[in-house]
């Protein structure tokens, strides 16, 4: 059979970002602080960008972080009431509630369990692996495994083991989302953190083969990633800045708008006659599209963010005890938008609301059967701080006083709640509250 060369003719469709797309997604991801910075840089580098200082505030938004169950005072409800009032679920109910649904594998589970464990604050992994491993008599290469898939959880970053891995996994995500591949000089950025932190960008485009310029736009890039996503759970950690919305009730339902106070204000100069060197129309284009990016972020934040307001009326008057199940996904069906853009926008987003200050993020919950999580730890609160003093109440009694109401919960799962609200068990909280009899001249 003789062989011969052919010439042929075939088509496909790939899907490609453009630009446009590309700056869209990352206006997106920012919050008012990361995008003040990033119009910053941009109004220093570009001409036609000129950048006015936000309107003074009469401080109507200002954090006011007050308790959500301030009635609930005697004896030991101080804490449970201060602990059911937080902002929205903790960094661990967070972590744990993905952990439930990521490993339905026994083993796997129980390793997860004890990763979480390890946990600090600032979402970064504590421990070494080598003791987790040890200590639950588990294979090295098993705990590996199972944090590799741990790092693939919402928001990117956790479990990270230090900063450089913290920033790498969320710019896999970045890379990901835009469907370009690994950003090369961003990589070789977060591999030379030092020389980042002093700012050296001359050895810094030495090192990775580039020009100052392309360290520049990385470096941005960099900026908009968290280097501590654990910390946006903290309650406090939205109240040394201005919130990006308030939410205020109005006679027609609540009204949510962008904080006028929290961002500058971007104009675009627009010369007259345009210009016609290459260079000048080139910067005029990218502060034009600039113009209609964050125009573009502004309108999808306050569409997500009034949807949100909609659905979980009743949390924003009285705080989180009142929130409703509320998933993404389900959010993003609604708007006709992808999940992933919903989880982009409120990403480290904070709306000030008359029962307090609270990420964005923490008015999304699971269900757990009519009612959520956060509503389950504010009513078994309320219980406890309502307890008798002298036969407080255990997680069996919970779990049964729970199912009277309607709300069918395993004890385990009462007593896993109790725990993230910070409340010790009822053999404890007798013991303290006996405690200052026992004192002398008591």
């Amino acid at each position: 059979m003789a062989g011969g060369a052919r010439i042929g003719l075939t088509q496909r469709t790939q899907l490609r970002l453009t630009p446009g797309l590309r700056h869209r997604i990352e206006l997106l991801r920012l919050d008012a602080e990361g995008l003040t910075r990033l119009l910053q840089d941009q109004a220093a580098e570009n001409p036609y960008l000129q950048l006015d200082s936000p309107a003074p505030d009469d401080a109507p938004w200002q954090p006011r972080w007050l308790q959500a169950f301030a009635s609930l005072s005697r004896g030991g409800g101080t804490d449970a009431a201060e602990a059911a009032a937080a902002p929205g679920p903790s960094l661990m109910a967070h972590v744990l509630d993905q952990v439930d649904r990521m490993f339905p594998d026994p083993a796997d589970h129980a390793v997860a369990i004890a990763l979480a464990e390890g946990l600090e604050p600032s979402g970064w992994l504590g421990r070494p692996l080598a003791d987790v491993a040890q200590d639950g008599g588990r294979p090295l290469a098993q705990v590996q495994a199972v944090l590799a898939r741990l790092q693939r959880m919402d928001p990117r970053g956790l479990f990270a083991r230090d900063l450089a891995e913290c920033l790498r996994l969320q710019a896999e995500e970045l890379a990901e989302d835009e469907g370009t591949g690994p950003d090369p000089v961003l990589a070789c950025l977060i591999d030379r953190l030092d020389l980042v932190a002093r700012g050296d960008l001359a050895r810094l485009a030495r090192l990775c083969g580039t020009d100052q310029a392309a360290v520049t736009r990385a470096l941005r890039r960099l900026r908009s990633l968290d280097p501590k996503p654990g910390a946006r759970f903290d309650p406090g950690a939205v109240d040394a800045r201005a919130p990006d919305l308030v939410a205020t009730p109005g006679p027609d339902g609540w009204q949510v708008a962008l904080n006028g106070g929290a961002l500058p204000v971007l104009r675009v100069r627009r010369p007259d006659p345009r210009p016609t060197a290459p260079g000048d129309r080139a910067r005029l284009a990218q502060a034009l599209a600039l113009e209609r990016g964050l125009g573009h972020r502004n309108a999808t934040l306050l569409r997500v963010a009034r949807a949100v307001a909609a659905h979980q009326a009743a949390a924003l008057a009285q705080g989180p005890g009142a929130l409703r199940p509320l998933a993404m996904v389900d959010l993003a069906a609604a708007l006709g938008l992808h999940d992933s853009t919903v989880s982009r926008v409120v990403a480290g987003v904070a709306i000030a609301t008359p029962a307090g200050t609270y990420p964005l993020r923490s008015f999304f919950c699971a269900a757990q059967g009519d009612s959520s999580p956060p509503a389950i730890r504010a009513e078994i609160a309320r219980l406890i701080a309502a307890e008798d003093p002298a036969r407080p109440l255990t997680d069996a009694d919970l779990a049964g006083l729970l199912q009277a109401a309607g709300r069918s919960l395993a004890r385990r799962t009462v007593a896993k709640y109790r725990q993230m609200l910070r409340i010790p068990r009822a053999g404890l909280r007798r013991r303290r509250r006996q405690a200052p009899s026992r004192r002398p001249g008591a």
